[in-house]
């Protein structure tokens, strides 16, 4: 189902009005009704697969927690007569018990993830090898589609199941929870990633109408709308251009269609999570969030911290700090520490910092373009970290004080243009083509004499004028908010009728310029990933 359809729209009307209607106990059974219609329009089939991953964790949990409460029956039987070496033993046997239910269990379901998403790739690549080796190539017969938002459900169910494995929670006894946990509507295509005990705190809950909640709520949603359908849908068609015709353009016509595709990508992702997080507050739902004006940040790896920060936290609690703390990894670690503290001290964090950033680019897709970006984004926060003492000693010499403001913009302004770059790498077609544009930006440096030969996309200059005003709008919001939430900043500076004239222009808007340019761009962009 659309987000930005009619067909949405309604959908959240009704779900609104059933989801306060219905007894307060039986309110999860509403959006248990509503996630699963939601997501039976993308295809029977998928359900299956959703159903899949939602029942295999809910036997491996359960199973988990049986024998840990077991053990636990256990040792509170037997503590006056069982020696340590017993307790010990019992306890390194459930151990394993539950670590081959947590592995089979992981085994499934990142298994479904890497069949749809990554099949295509692997024979791609095989087929490479064996044709350099003069054999003959595999037949790729298979036609398969990814299941819709199998890279968040599968995240998501992950981490639940790992948490039981780890035992910081318990784990959940009805299956019908757990699949509303898993499939929830208004994450389970693009997220937020969220931790079992944030979600299910919110989706069970008695909720009560609170006329705040669904004015704030409401307000967000125009404001998502608004990014997606007009900011980025217009922005959309002019990147597209650039990026299918760059070899004929300027270095400095590609270099702004790069500009445009971080505003377009953030607007398009950012609107999204304005539209859902806006619908949960009208049903009283706060959702993990997602962006903390990410283009704010001073280093890439901050930025990371405020973009798609459910991502980042899972990679952060699931990948790296196992992979980190592992005991061979310290054991190096101290090995090297031989040669160096500080050496000795980077080595586990390094080796970390690289499985988690190839992993990362090979999440968002199956293709080298997008292991290449994350490996460069990893490289990027490696060098960092090594080089730290060495950039405090020159700010030292230099008498740069971290406070000022030219130096913090001059650190925010640096970290948008490598990430602009960055950006343009897997988003071209293949690496040579995200090569090819990197080489049309740094080499190609013509100097257009007017503003079609620098913007020849824009044939109609309303529109592309009405994309600037937004990305500034959106802009002046994000400094807003570094001091106060948006809204309770209008609340507090304006009238009621001004507030009401401000979202009657901004609907006229979306209605008037976005309702084109969705016919042009098409869905939200982290739907494919």
């Amino acid at each position: 189902m659309d987000i930005i359809s009619l067909q949405f729209l309604v959908f959240s009307v009704v779900l609104v009005i059933a989801f306060y209607l219905v007894p307060k106990r039986f309110q999860w059974w509403v959006l248990l009704i509503a996630s699963m219609l939601f997501y039976s329009v993308s295809g029977i089939k998928n359900v299956i697969y959703i159903l899949i991953t939602a029942a295999s964790v809910y036997g491996a949990t359960c199973y988990m927690q049986k024998i840990s409460d077991e053990e636990k029956a256990w040792l509170a039987a037997n503590k006056a007569t069982a020696s340590r070496e017993e307790r010990s033993a019992i306890k390194a046997k459930n151990k394993s018990r539950r670590r081959w239910v947590m592995l089979a269990a992981l085994l499934l379901n990142i298994g479904l993830l890497s069949w749809f998403k990554y099949l295509h790739f692997t024979i791609a690549q095989i087929n490479r090898i064996l044709t350099m080796a003069g054999a003959e190539g595999i037949h790729d017969t298979f036609k398969l589609i990814v299941p819709m938002g199998i890279s968040f459900y599968t995240f998501q169910t992950v981490g639940y199941l790992v948490d039981v494995y780890w035992k910081k929670v318990e784990a959940e006894k009805n299956f019908f929870k757990v699949l509303l946990f898993t499939s929830f509507f208004a994450q389970v295509t693009q997220g937020p990633i969220s931790e079992f005990k944030q979600l299910t705190g919110e989706l069970f809950k008695e909720h009560t109408f609170l006329y705040k909640n669904y004015s704030w709520g409401i307000q967000r949603m125009f404001w998502g709308f608004f990014k997606k359908m007009v900011v980025a849908n217009i922005l959309a068609g002019y990147v597209n251009d650039v990026f299918a015709n760059y070899h004929s353009y300027t270095g400095l016509t590609a270099l702004l269609g790069a500009l445009m595709y971080s505003i377009q990508i953030y607007a398009d992702f950012s609107g999204y999570m304005d539209i859902v997080c806006g619908l949960c507050e009208v049903l009283d739902i706060r959702l993990t969030e997602n962006f903390m004006r990410p283009y704010f940040s001073k280093s890439i790896a901050e930025y990371w911290r405020r973009w798609h920060i459910s991502l980042g936290a899972w990679f952060k609690t699931y990948v790296y700090y196992p992979l980190a703390m592992a005991r061979w990894n310290q054991k190096l670690g101290r090995q090297a520490k031989q040669i160096r503290r500080s050496f000795g001290q980077n080595v586990p964090a390094t080796i970390a910092l690289v499985v988690t950033w190839l992993t990362t680019g090979l999440w968002h897709g199956a293709s080298w373009g997008y292991i290449a970006w994350g490996g460069i984004n990893g490289m990027i926060i490696i060098f960092s970290m090594w080089m730290e003492p060495v950039y405090a000693v020159w700010k030292q010499k230099l008498h740069i004080r971290e406070e000022s403001t030219g130096w913090r913009a001059f650190q925010v302004l640096r970290t948008f243009a490598i990430l602009t770059v960055i950006k343009m790498l897997p988003e071209v077609g293949t690496l040579r083509q995200g090569f090819g544009l990197w080489k049309r930006v740094l080499t190609n440096h013509t100097i257009p004499a007017s503003f079609h030969q620098l913007m020849p996309f824009v044939t109609e200059k309303k529109p592309f004028l009405l994309a600037v005003a937004g990305a500034l709008l959106m802009l002046a919001v994000s400094l807003i908010q570094r001091r106060q939430p948006v809204r309770q900043w209008l609340e507090d500076h304006t009238n009621y009728y001004v507030r009401i004239v401000l979202y009657a222009v901004l609907f006229i808007v979306i209605v008037y310029f976005g309702y084109k340019a969705s016919g042009m761009a098409g869905g939200f962009m982290y739907e494919k990933f």
